[in-house]
C-alpha cells in the first residue's frame, strides 16, 4: 500500500511545473505605448499656448496657428521617411533620436523673443521630431511583432496618444495658469527626454534579434537585412501607390480626419470655449477627457477592425463625427452642462477609431510596403490638420469665432463616410518590387 501510494508523488516530483510566459512581443508592445505616451507631451500644449502668446508677445492668432500648421505638416510629411529610416538604422535609434530633436525644440521656446523662433522651434524642430514618432512608429511595431491581433494593438497603440493626452492636458493648463507657459514648455522637454532610456534598453527592432517568432506566427521568421536608399523607397513606394485608387480615398478620407481631430478640436477647442467664458482649466480638463474615451473608442475599434469590414466602419465613424461636430457651437457655454458632456464622450470615442481600421485597409492592399503606404496617408492627415489649424485661426481672427470651421468640418466628415464606401476591396499586393 506504501508503494501504491507514494508512486503517484513520484510522479508528479519529476514532472516540471507548468509556466505561463508571456510573449515578447507583448513587452514590445507595452515599451511602444510608454513611449508614445511619453512624447504625447508635446501634442497636448500648442492649443494651450494660443491666448498666451497672444497676450504676451501681441502675434496674431493665425501667426501661432501657422508654427502648428508647421508641425502639424511636418509630423505627416515626416512619417514615411521615418519609417524607411526604421527599416535601414533600426527602430530604437530613430525613436531615441527623434525624442531627442522634440525635447531641444521644446526647451529652446523658453527663450524666443520673435515669431521666426516659433516657427523653427515649434515648427521644425518639434514637427521632424514627432514625424518620426508618429503612427508609423505604431504600425512598424505592429507589422514586425504580430501576425494575429494586428486590429488589437495598433488600436491599443494608437490610444497610448489619448492616454498621455489625459495624463498632460490637466498638468500643462494647471502650469500654465498658475504660473507660465514657459515651465509647460520644460515639461515637455523633460518628458521626452525621459522616454529615450526605455527606448534605447528595453526596445528591439525585429522578434528575431530575441530568437522569437512574431506573435501568432506558425514559424521562424528570420530578420531582413537592413533596406538601403530609406529616401528613394520611401518615395518609390508613393509611385506606386499613388497609381491605385484606394490610396487617394484612404488619403482623403484620412486628410479629413487630421482635419477634424488634430487641426480642428485639438487645437482650437480650448481657445473656442474660453471665448464663452470657459476657464482655461476647465476647457483643457474637457478636451483630456475626449482622451479617456478615446482610449476605449480606439481599443474597441481594434477588435472590431479584426471582426468586421473596415470599410463600413470608417464610413460609420465619419458619419457619427460629423454630427456631433455640427452641434458642438450649440453646446460651448461659460459653464459644462450634461449636453456638453454627452459631446465629449461620443466624440472621444471616435477620435482616432479610424486609425485601426485605415490601418488594415493599407495592410490588404499594399502588403509589405503597408507601412510605408500608411506614412503617406499619415501625412495627408496632418496636411489637413495643418491646414484646418492655420485657417482656424484665421477664420477667428476674421469672424471673431470658430462657428463656421465647425459647421465646414462636419461637411468634411459626411464627405469622408461616403468615400470610405467606395474603396474597392482587393487582394494583397506588395509594392517592393514596384521600387526596386
Amino acid at each position: 500500500m506504501t508503494q501504491i501510494s507514494e508512486a503517484p508523488a513520484a510522479i508528479q516530483a519529476q514532472k516540471p511545473p507548468a509556466r505561463f510566459r508571456i510573449h515578447r512581443a507583448w513587452f514590445v508592445a507595452a515599451v511602444t505605448f510608454v513611449t508614445i505616451i511619453g512624447a504625447a507631451a508635446f501634442r497636448s500644449l500648442p492649443g494651450l499656448l494660443i491666448d498666451p502668446l497672444h497676450a504676451e508677445f501681441g502675434w496674431s492668432r493665425g501667426t501661432i496657428g501657422a508654427a502648428v500648421s508647421i508641425n502639424l505638416a511636418l509630423y505627416g510629411l515626416t512619417a514615411p521617411f521615418a519609417a524607411a529610416l526604421m527599416d535601414r538604422f533600426g527602430i530604437r535609434r530613430v525613436v531615441a533620436v527623434a525624442l531627442t530633436v522634440i525635447a531641444l525644440g521644446s526647451g529652446l521656446t523658453v527663450w524666443m523673443t520673435a515669431a521666426w523662433q516659433l516657427l523653427l522651434c515649434w515648427g521644425l524642430l518639434v514637427g521632424l521630431g514627432s514625424g518620426s514618432m508618429a503612427l508609423a512608429f505604431a504600425a512598424t511595431v505592429t507589422n514586425r511583432w504580430f501576425t494575429e491581433r494586428r486590429g488589437l494593438v495598433s488600436g491599443i497603440l494608437t490610444a497610448a496618444s489619448a492616454s498621455g493626452q489625459l495624463i498632460f492636458l490637466p498638468l500643462l493648463s494647471w502650469m500654465i495658469t498658475r504660473y507660465d507657459w514657459r515651465p509647460a514648455a520644460v515639461t515637455v522637454a523633460l518628458a521626452a527626454l525621459a522616454v529615450v532610456p526605455f527606448v534605447w534598453l528595453l526596445l528591439r527592432d525585429h522578434p528575431a534579434d530575441v530568437g522569437a517568432s512574431p506573435y501568432g506566427a506558425k514559424e521562424f521568421v528570420p530578420k531582413p537585412p537592413p533596406v538601403q536608399g530609406a529616401a528613394s523607397r520611401a518615395v518609390g513606394v508613393l509611385l506606386s501607390a499613388m497609381r491605385t485608387g484606394p490610396f487617394w480615398l484612404l488619403a482623403g478620407t484620412f486628410a479629413i480626419c487630421g482635419a477634424s481631430t488634430n487641426g480642428l478640436v485639438q487645437t482650437h477647442f480650448v481657445p473656442a470655449a474660453h471665448d464663452h467664458g470657459m476657464p482655461v482649466t476647465a476647457a483643457a480638463s474637457l478636451l483630456a477627457v475626449i482622451g479617456v474615451f478615446d482610449v476605449v473608442g480606439t481599443i474597441a475599434s481594434g477588435w472590431f477592425t479584426d471582426r468586421y469590414s473596415p470599410r463600413r466602419l470608417l464610413a460609420v465613424y465619419y458619419a457619427l463625427r460629423g454630427i456631433s461636430l455640427l452641434f458642438l457651437p450649440m453646446l460651448l457655454a461659460p459653464a459644462v452642462h450634461p449636453p456638453m458632456i454627452f459631446f465629449i464622450v461620443f466624440y472621444g470615442l471616435d477620435w482616432v477609431a479610424t486609425v485601426p481600421p485605415t490601418l488594415a485597409l493599407c495592410r490588404e492592399q499594399y502588403g509589405d510596403d503597408s507601412a510605408i503606404v500608411f506614412g503617406w496617408v499619415l501625412a495627408s492627415h496632418q496636411v489637413g490638420a495643418a491646414l484646418v489649424a492655420f485657417l482656424g485661426g484665421v477664420a477667428r481672427d476674421t469672424f471673431g469665432s470658430y462657428d463656421v470651421v465647425w459647421y465646414a468640418s462636419g461637411a468634411l466628415c459626411a464627405a469622408a463616410a461616403l468615400m470610405a464606401l467606395v474603396i474597392r476591396r482587393k487582394p494583397t499586393v506588395a509594392l517592393r518590387a514596384a521600387t526596386a
